[in-house]
């Protein structure tokens, strides 16, 4: 898995390209840490290049969402393919996150 990140104001767009799995949190906890502790408060994480999500990486979607709701943010997904998009929907969290066709539109959702 790779992680990348771009900042806007209190907004960070995180790129996770691979699986997002139990064997992965520590990295993408630690940007999201990172993130929090510059002041950002809302979220967007770019699913395109993400294959599949695991137990883990759901709870952690979820830790992540109680984070931002401390600070008042929000967190939206975009570009989830259609196996990540299955699984946001069988778990039930495709209710739970707004999700978006393209990081362009989650950016705006939240300004």
């Amino acid at each position: 898995m790779k992680l990348t990140h771009e900042n806007y104001d209190r907004i960070t767009v995180i790129g996770i390209e691979g699986d997002l799995t139990v064997d992965e949190l520590d990295a993408f906890r630690r940007l999201v840490e990172q993130r929090l502790n510059q002041e950002t408060r809302d979220f967007v994480l770019d699913l395109a290049e993400t294959e599949f999500l695991d137990s883990g990486a759901l709870e952690t979607l979820l830790w992540l969402q109680e984070q931002a709701d401390e600070r008042l943010g929000q967190i939206r997904l975009a570009c989830p393919n259609e196996t990540v998009q299955k699984i946001l929907t069988i778990t039930r969290l495709d209710k739970h996150f707004d999700t978006h066709e393209d990081v362009d539109t989650a950016l705006k959702s939240l300004r």
